[in-house]
């Protein structure tokens, strides 16, 4: 399957109408004196982007500084995209059909043409660029003390990625003299971070650690090399930056009863929280659940709680997986619902305008309050349009995940392929069904050993405890045993990896397996594995290995 043809499969598309085009072609490379007019000039501030190796379309910048009280002055620059998309023009009404900018590996299909998301909106190094700037005054406990939001100009220092910042702030010298003007800027950018997460962390927000994978593609896209995403410090240096922005940018309209789009995840169905609870008995873990004082309530703390337990044993990433699967899906609306995931009483997406609508909505909203343009006809259209736009952003930002998702199964499937016989001694079940088991390599290749392939006994399925069991042997599969597989079968046009269970005589000798909690030791024990790439609940919340907390939908 070609590019274009998995994107038109998608309903996705690849090229921008006439129309919105000719557009974009008005549209100035430099920015006009006209532009920069009632406009905070930040020029002279120390101003650094830091993304991807790859990244093209830089729309957020960030600022920091210790003040004499202590406190940390952040400052977060966002490209100012609704200057040059203005309401209902044909680059717009473009903009909001796609939703969002669709990841493909190596591939963007850009919300924005590129004259924009690449050119005049990217915040480019060492170039004049049109921002919205929220400044805030943080305390050393985390706290907001003060925030100030403007339209602005800046030009940034430095294109910063984060492979280099993490080098800086583990002691490159190389590095240090390089950029020897921002190394003390990126240490106070670590410092505050780490304040920030704690906060988070104290107040209940949910932080995962699910790995990703890395696909590399050759210069014909055929995958040569799969692996996992790194995390590092600079990552979460972002992260942490952005996550407070939108917060912050969140709360204050809502405090001004100005119609938004908001980012809310709704707290989890009690029902599916009751089945992940049975499953997690069984693995030997509890969570804590506050039913007298709650009724039944679960709160986002007693989710942190767990992930802290598992953290680091063989379940922890299949375990975490069906922990984010029993949650409500993040969303957009017009209604502040809150955000569980991020135990966050506001929240927008505010930081990503080039490559996400709601963010852009969210910047003209800012904007007309800014300038006093918010009356009473205002409010109204925005109640209309906002309730509109979060429906089909939503649509659209599951279409895109949808595509993202199995453009990386296609490739996986297409780099196993002619390994088929190959054996992996140290494969983990991610799932358990009742046709079979779901195991993952440590490259995340995913694939389905079949039940009807367990040869050695008839299994029958425990449902309430994710488990298969031997009727004659008693022999248990669960979620987070290691198993030895063999490769046997790659269909990449159905996504479908199969494997087979390897047993070697020490195998056979061994008794049933068990795992999670006190079962922990026994269960590195096991012969047995399972796989499929549609199984995939992972999520891509950010782009070019960006990760956020949200969990859906990047932080950015």
């Amino acid at each position: 399957m070609t590019y274009n043809e998995f994107l038109k499969s998608h309903g996705i598309p690849a090229e921008f109408p006439s129309e919105v085009v000719n557009q974009a072609a008005l549209i100035p490379d430099e920015i006009s004196e006209k532009d920069i007019k009632k406009r905070r000039d930040l020029r002279r501030l120390k101003i650094v982007t830091i993304d991807g190796d790859d990244a093209k379309d830089l729309d957020d910048a960030i600022s920091i500084e210790q003040l004499k009280n202590g406190n940390y002055s952040l400052g977060v620059h966002i490209a100012d995209v609704s200057h040059y998309v203005k309401e209902k023009s044909p680059i717009d009404r473009e903009a909001l059909e796609r939703g969002t900018s669709t990841y493909l590996i190596n591939k963007v299909v850009p919300m924005l043409p590129q004259k924009l998301s690449n050119g005049i909106c990217s915040l480019n190094p060492r170039v004049d660029r049109l921002t919205l700037t929220i400044f805030m005054e943080i305390d050393q406990g985390g706290g907001i003390a003060n925030y100030n939001i403007c339209e602005s100009i800046i030009r940034t220092s430095e294109r910063m990625t984060y492979g280099d910042v993490t080098k800086i702030l583990d002691g490159d010298a190389k590095l240090h003299k390089r950029y020897e003007p921002l190394v003390d800027d990126f240490f106070l950018m670590r410092k505050l971070a780490k304040i920030l997460e704690n906060k988070r962390i104290k107040r209940g927000s949910l932080i995962f650690d699910i790995p990703e994978p890395k696909i590399v593609l050759d210069e014909n896209d055929v995958p040569i090399e799969i692996g996992k995403h790194e995390i590092t410090i600079s990552n979460k240096i972002i992260e942490e930056f952005m996550l407070v922005a939108n917060e912050t940018i969140a709360r204050h309209i809502n405090k001004l009863e100005i119609p938004l789009i908001y980012r809310v995840h709704e707290s989890p169905e009690a029902d599916k929280i009751a089945k992940f609870v049975v499953m997690l008995r069984g693995l030997g873990y509890k969570l804590q659940r506050g039913l007298g004082a709650d009724k039944g309530e679960i709160k986002p703390k007693y989710l942190q709680t767990l992930s802290n337990q598992i953290k680091g044993k063989s379940c922890e990433t299949a375990i975490s997986t069906i922990m984010l699967r029993s949650l409500m899906k993040a969303r957009y609306c017009e209604e502040n619902l809150g955000h569980f995931g991020l135990a966050a009483k506001y929240y927008c997406h505010f930081t990503s305008p080039i490559r996400r609508y709601p963010d852009l909505v969210v910047h003209r909203v800012v904007k007309d309050w800014l300038n006093g343009r918010i009356d009473d006809k205002r409010k109204k259209n925005l109640s209309v349009f906002t309730a509109d736009a979060a429906k089909k952003s939503s649509e659209a930002e599951i279409k895109a995940m949808n595509a993202e998702r199995e453009w990386d199964d296609y490739k996986i499937c297409e780099y196993m392929e002619d390994k088929i016989g190959e054996e992996y001694e140290n494969a983990y079940i991610t799932s358990v069904t009742s046709f079979g088991l779901f195991v993952a390599l440590d490259n995340l290749a995913e694939g389905l050993i079949r039940i009807s392939n367990l040869r050695n006994d008839y299994y029958i399925y425990d449902e309430a405890h994710y488990l298969l069991r031997g009727k004659r042997t008693r022999q248990e599969f669960r979620i987070g045993d290691r198993l030895h597989v063999k490769l046997v079968r790659v269909n990449k046009e159905a996504q479908q990896i199969d494997f087979e269970i390897v047993e070697d005589k020490e195998d056979k000798k061994k008794k049933k397996g068990a795992s999670g909690g006190k079962n922990e030791s026994k269960k590195e024990q096991k012969g047995g594995n399972k796989a499929k790439n549609k199984f995939k609940s992972k999520m891509k919340w950010g782009k070019n290995g960006r990760k956020s907390s949200e969990k859906s939908g990047s932080s950015k």
